[in-house]
């Protein structure tokens, strides 16, 4: 008697089917983890940059020292900000030209959760960020250790994640895979440590807790998935309606009360079986033509079990080192992103119209 394979258990967390093999993801076995310990991957011990010198030395378009400098100096908020994702209240700080005045009582209404939310919204955006939507915690979406190995405990009580979106550059995300777009990158990365960093601390300020994120912590996309700010495309990215994925995504854990935005679906999960424009543009064809989304994964990065387009981080980060910096040619390609139909613009072109703008 052959014995049938005992089929895996389904579940669906808000907008992701699941089966037995999830569990929440270390971030110790992330592909920024493991090129510091995995000697198996193929880019062990390689970074980024490691090949910057003899790339500038070509001085080829898109890649010379003038690219290069500011894709560097576009991360500058974010790498050198150490307190952006701190998640104690600030205090006082020997910049602070006067004492910080903190009053001792609070006064938000807790009757009034719809008031309490549109001023959090409006508030995110008076920081700077483009998209702003709110889930229900998820201890799903949180990593059981950090990049390093240590184990994260979520701060007690929390209730609802603030994700927001920052639009990138998109004539700089045009000329990927060129070190121009890393441009965009970078100063999305820095948004993300401003906006973060400043509404964490504006909750504080009304008496509650807020723990303030970027890449850490937890996985944005099933966070901002939840939080309805878009779906989850074939380039495992989230993607938007109006912005494609040309989204960069932060987060705030906190405990005062909000309300939760509805799931969006726009038809993206259908579309993304139709068009493989990103699988076909990946230079290190990293991106699955499957017609179906599935659970297979294809890296010891990616998380199991979890019904998706997995994305082979291994090969597209190989890509990264060899080009001397990141690249956001899937970002690019995808025609929710398109701008009157044209997917690329020569780093060349790039820098005539910012010149021209003078």
């Amino acid at each position: 008697m052959i014995k049938m394979a005992k089929k895996k258990k389904m579940t669906v967390s808000p907008d992701f089917t699941l089966n037995d093999d999830f569990e929440p993801f270390n971030e110790y076995d992330s592909i920024f983890g493991r090129i510091k310990w995995d000697k198996e991957l193929k880019s062990y011990k390689q970074f980024m940059y490691d090949k910057v010198a003899e790339i500038l030395d070509e001085d080829q378009i898109g890649y010379t020292q003038i690219d290069h400098a500011l894709a560097i100096a576009s991360w500058t908020v974010h790498d050198y900000f150490r307190n952006a994702f701190s998640w104690d209240k600030l205090g006082q700080s020997p910049q602070n030209m006067m004492p910080r005045a903190e009053p001792d009582k609070y006064k938000v209404d807790e009757n009034n959760i719809e008031r309490i939310t549109k001023t959090i919204k409006a508030v995110t955006k008076s920081f700077g960020a483009d998209l702003v939507g709110i889930a229900p915690y998820n201890p799903n979406w949180v990593y059981t250790e950090d990049r390093m190995g240590t184990p994260i405990e979520m701060t007690e009580g929390m209730t609802a994640v603030i994700a927001i979106g920052t639009i990138m550059d998109i004539d700089a995300i045009s000329t990927s895979p060129s070190m121009t777009q890393g441009f965009a990158s970078g100063m999305g990365y820095s948004m993300m440590a401003f906006i973060a960093s400043s509404l964490a601390e504006f909750i504080r300020l009304l008496g509650y807790k807020a723990v303030p994120t970027g890449n850490d912590t937890g996985p944005s996309i099933p966070i901002a998935v939840e939080a309805g700010l878009g779906q989850v495309g074939r380039n495992g990215l989230l993607t938007t309606k109006n912005h494609g994925a040309r989204i960069r995504l932060c987060k705030v854990f906190t405990d005062i009360p909000l309300q939760f935005d509805e799931k969006v679906d726009f038809g993206l999960t259908d579309y993304c079986k139709r068009c493989k424009r990103c699988a076909e543009a990946c230079e290190n064809e990293a991106i699955s033509f499957d017609n179906e989304p599935s659970f297979k994964i294809h890296s010891k990065s990616n998380t199991p079990g979890i019904y998706r387009w997995a994305v082979n981080v291994d090969k597209c980060y190989e890509f990264w080192v060899d080009n001397g910096g990141e690249c956001s040619t899937c970002i690019a390609v995808c025609p929710y992103n398109l701008r009157d139909g044209k997917m690329y613009m020569d780093p060349a072109e790039y820098w005539e119209k910012r010149l021209a703008e003078q």
